[in-house]
């Protein structure tokens, strides 16, 4: 009998990856994806992805899709509160795990296994620890198509906002740059690949800058820290990516 698990899907080419891998696991049957949406701007945290694009992902992978709301100015006690209620309604549903996609931050993945531990589950990592150069490659060579939607102004600017992440992407990075952003350089939406069962639809809209403040509104300073980086962030670029009906 597989297990039941939760996928936590930001939409972008390393949760895709992760999914991929999980589904080609016969030891695990993923009950939904779970994702984090800022309910003020109807987006996904981070990514800045439409509600729309998300919902067409979840269609095309052919998965239930449940979202969790923050708030604007969400905190970590919001954010944790309603993941833990949510969480805890799927282990009364026999969930036992929840499955990430992760690579290398190790604060991070400490975190998720301390909180999931909390509720009683466990954590699943079936990208950790991969060398992130691999990962990439695999990623493409599979066929996956994914855009570049958010970039970090402390690494990459407006010019790298809406490229497809491919070969040439890759290489045109800086030596400091993560290949899969891992340290927050860069996040993507993934629109197609062997986790689709057809590609979604979208087409590139405007490029937006959004100041620290406005993206992370509970930080004490006015920059952004990259996890295991010194590098100052002063803002965001994203590309608002648009629904692009057949």
């Amino acid at each position: 009998m597989k297990e039941k698990i939760v996928f936590c899907w930001s939409g972008g080419k390393d949760s895709a990856l992760a999914l991929n891998r999980i589904l080609q696991d016969d030891r695990y049957e993923v009950v939904t994806l779970l994702t984090t949406c800022n309910e003020h701007f109807r987006r996904v945290s981070m990514h800045g992805v439409r509600l729309e694009l998300l919902d067409a992902q979840a269609e095309a992978i052919g998965l239930p899709l449940e979202k969790v709301f923050v708030s604007q100015r969400s905190s970590n006690e919001e954010y944790q509160q309603k993941m833990t209620a949510c969480l805890l309604a799927h282990k009364s549903r026999s969930v036992t795990a929840c499955a990430f996609g992760d690579i290398f931050l190790e604060d991070l993945k400490r975190w998720r296994e301390e909180n999931l531990a909390k509720v009683g589950l466990r954590g699943i990592f079936p990208i950790w620890k991969i060398d992130s150069r691999e990962l990439i490659r695999e990623f493409i060579a599979l066929g996956f198509g994914s855009v570049i939607c958010c970039t970090n102004d402390a690494y990459l600017g407006e010019d790298a906002v809406g490229r497809n992440i491919d070969a040439d992407f890759i290489a045109s990075l800086p030596a400091e740059v993560d290949p899969c952003g891992e340290n927050g350089e860069f996040h993507s939406f993934a629109f197609a690949g062997p986790v689709f069962k057809q590609p979604v639809r979208f087409k590139i809209g405007e490029k937006i800058y959004r100041p620290v403040e406005v993206t992370h509104p509970t930080d004490a300073n006015s920059s952004y820290v990259c996890p295991s980086s010194p590098r100052r962030t002063k803002g965001f670029w994203f590309c608002d990516l648009l629904p692009e009906k057949n």
